[in-house]
C-alpha cells in the first residue's frame, strides 16, 4: 500500500515533529481510528490505594486478583480489561522502606490468578514483576514462573530502595498483550530520608501512569503489533482516563510520571497551547527510576523536554503558582525520534485547569539524595550487548531468548560496565536490566542528560547508540543475592519476540521457577 504524503496529514501521520517509517505501512493499512472524543472532557481520576490484609511489627500483607472486568473507558462504550483487583489500571500500593532501624517495612503481596481462559479457549498465565525492585530471583517474576488461572502466588519484597515503581505483568511471548489489557500498576516506596524533605505530600504527591490504546467500534481493545514490531494506539490515556482534565491549586505539585505503554515513548513539555509550545514553562525534574536525583533539573520550554522510554519513571515538580487562576495548562508529548505517532492526537496527553488558590509549605530543596558514583570503584570486566532486528527475528548479540542459556555470570560485589548497543535505525531499545539499580556514563561518548544522571533500571538506546551502564551487583543495603535474572528491551513487542537475555549473579543461587512455585487456590490459606 503506498500512501502519499497528504493522504498521510489526513491520517494525522506528518508533521507535528512525527517520524515516518515505511516500516510501519503495512500496520497503517489494518489500523483503523478509535472512535472520536473530544479531549479534556473527562476529569482525572487516581487509582485507589490497596489497604494491606494485614500487618505485623515488619510486614504488610497485600492481596491481589487478577480478574476481567468491562470499564467503561470511552464514554458509552464497554471494554473488556484485565486488571489487578479488576482495575484498569491496578490499585496502588505505597509502601514505608529503607532501613528497618528507620521504620522500613517488608511486603507480602499474594496474587490471585481468576482470569480464566481467552477467546481461544486457553488458560491466560500470569507472572507478576514488581519492576524496579530487588527481589529474590524466585520472587522476580522470571518469564516462564507462572501462575495459571485458579492458583495464586506470594511475592516477597523488601522496599529497599525509596522510589517510584511499578508492578506488571511478565509472562514469556505475552507481555505485551497482557499489559495492553491492564494488568499494571503502580508501587510506591518512601523512606524516612525522603518523607523528612519539604516536598509536596498527601494529595500534592500525584501518580501520573501513561498508556495508549486503540479501540474498535464497540470499545474492545485492539490489539495490533505491527507485525511483530511495535504497538501504537490513537488514545492517550492517563490513569486509564482519556486526555483527561485535573483541577489543581496554584501551588506546587509532585507528579511521579510513569510510561506504560507498550511501545511508545514520549518527550514531556508544558504548555499553555493545545497543540504546540509556549516560552518558559518548567517542569523541574527530582528523580528517576532509582529514585531521588543529587539535585533538581529544571527543564525549560521550548528547548528543553523531558524524554521517558518504555518502563522508565521521572518524578517532576510543577509549580502552578506561575498561572493565574482559570488558567489552563496542558502536558504535551511532542515526539520522539524513532517512534511512530500514528495520529496527531498523541500529541497532548492532559490538561490542567488551575481553579484554586491554596496555601503551599513545600520547598524544593537545592540538594536532594546524595548519588554515590559507581564510576570511581575499581571495573570487575566490561561487557557488550547489541540489541538488533536480523532476518526478521529481535536479537541480543545474534541470539533469541532461550532460559537455558546464561549470557553474563558476574560474581557478588563486581562493578560491571555494559555496553549497550544499537547498530542500526527506525527502532530504539528501552532496555531494562533486572536486580539491580545502575548509573549512565555515557551515551555516543556524551554524558548523559542531567535528569538521567541518578539510579536508573531503564536505558534509552536510540538509533546507532551505544550506552554504557555501570552496575553493582549488591543490593543498596549491601546483601547479596544469587541467581538468575533478565535483561530485555521493554518495548514489550520486542521483548515477546524473544529480544531477551538472562545474567546470573555468583552461582548456586535459588531456581527462579521452582524455588516457590504458584499454589492451588484450594490450598490457599490466610496470609
Amino acid at each position: 500500500m503506498k500512501i502519499t504524503r497528504r493522504e498521510a496529514i489526513k491520517l494525522g501521520l506528518a508533521g507535528g515533529g512525527v517520524l515516518l517509517s515505511p516500516l510501519a505501512f503495512p500496520g497503517i493499512a489494518r489500523a483503523l481510528l478509535s472512535p472520536q472524543i473530544p479531549r479534556f472532557q473527562l476529569p482525572f481520576q487516581v487509582p485507589p490505594v490497596l489497604p494491606p490484609v494485614r500487618s505485623d511489627q515488619t510486614t504488610d500483607y497485600y492481596e491481589m486478583t487478577i480478574k476481567k472486568d468491562l470499564w467503561e473507558i470511552l464514554p458509552g462504550l464497554k471494554t473488556e480489561i484485565w486488571g489487578y483487583e479488576g482495575m484498569f489500571p491496578g490499585p496502588i500500593i505505597r509502601q514505608r522502606g529503607g532501613k528497618r532501624s528507620e521504620g522500613g517495612r517488608q511486603s507480602v503481596v499474594r496474587i490471585i490468578n481468576k482470569l480464566g481462559e481467552d477467546a481461544q479457549g486457553r488458560p491466560i498465565n500470569s507472572v507478576t514483576h514488581l519492576h524496579g525492585m530487588a527481589s529474590l530471583p524466585q520472587y522476580d517474576g522470571y518469564a516462564i514462573d507462572y501462575v495459571p488461572p485458579e492458583y495464586f502466588k506470594d511475592y516477597i519484597y523488601p522496599n529497599d530502595r525509596a522510589a517510584t515503581l511499578w508492578y506488571h505483568d511478565h509472562v514469556q511471548d505475552l507481555t505485551s498483550h497482557n499489559v495492553y489489557m491492564g494488568m499494571a500498576g503502580m508501587y510506591i516506596v518512601e523512606d524516612k530520608f525522603e518523607l523528612d524533605l519539604p516536598l509536596p505530600k498527601g494529595n500534592y504527591d500525584v501518580p501520573l501512569i501513561i498508556q495508549d490504546a486503540r479501540f474498535a467500534g464497540d470499545g474492545k481493545l485492539i490489539f495490533d503489533d505491527n507485525s511483530e514490531r511495535s504497538l501504537y494506539g490513537d488514545v492517550i490515556l492517563v490513569n486509564g482516563v482519556p486526555w483527561p482534565y485535573m483541577q489543581v491549586a496554584n501551588r506546587k505539585y509532585r507528579f511521579r510520571i510513569l510510561n506504560a505503554s507498550v511501545s511508545r515513548n514520549y518527550q514531556l513539555a508544558l504548555s499553555q497551547k493545545a497543540e504546540g509550545l509556549t516560552i518558559g514553562e518548567k517542569l523541574i525534574v527530582i528523580a528517576s527510576d532509582g529514585g531521588l536525583l543529587s539535585e533538581p533539573v529544571e527543564l525549560t520550554t521550548p528547548f528543553q523536554t523531558l524524554g521517558i522510554g518504555v518502563a522508565e519513571r521521572y518524578d517532576v515538580i510543577i509549580d502552578f503558582s506561575q498561572y493565574p487562576e482559570n488558567s489552563q495548562v496542558f502536558l504535551r508529548n511532542i515526539g520522539f525520534t524513532g517512534s511512530l505517532d500514528n495520529d496527531t492526537r498523541t500529541h497532548t496527553i492532559m490538561r490542567f485547569d488551575v481553579v484554586r488558590s491554596e496555601p503551599d509549605d513545600s520547598i524544593i530543596p537545592d540538594q536532594l539524595r546524595p548519588v554515590e558514583s559507581l564510576a570511581n570503584q575499581p571495573i570487575t570486566r566490561t561487557r557488550t550487548f547489541r540489541f538488533e532486528r536480523s532476518i526478521g527475528q529481535w536479537l541480543i548479540n545474534g541470539r533469541t531468548w532461550d532460559p537455558q542459556r546464561v549470557d553474563a555470570n558476574p560474581q557478588l560485589g563486581d562493578v560491571e560496565i555494559w555496553n549497550l548497543v544499537n547498530p542500526g535505525s527506525g527502532w530504539v531499545h528501552p532496555v531494562h536490566i533486572h536486580l539491580v539499580h545502575s548509573q549512565i556514563l555515557d551515551r555516543n561518548g556524551l554524558q548523559p542528560r542531567p535528569y538521567e544522571r541518578g539510579w536508573k533500571d531503564v536505558f534509552m538506546v536510540g538509533e546507532f547508540q551505544t550506552v554504557r551502564v555501570i552496575s553493582k551487583f549488591r543490593t543498596p543495603e549491601g546483601n547479596d543475592i544469587k541467581g538468575k535474572f533478565m535483561m530485555h528491551c521493554h518495548n514489550l513487542v520486542h521483548e515477546d519476540h524473544a529480544m531477551m537475555t538472562q545474567f546470573e549473579v555468583g552461582q548456586g543461587g535459588p531456581d527462579p521457577v521452582t524455588t516457590a512455585p504458584a499454589q492451588p487456590i484450594s490450598q490457599m490459606l490466610p496470609l
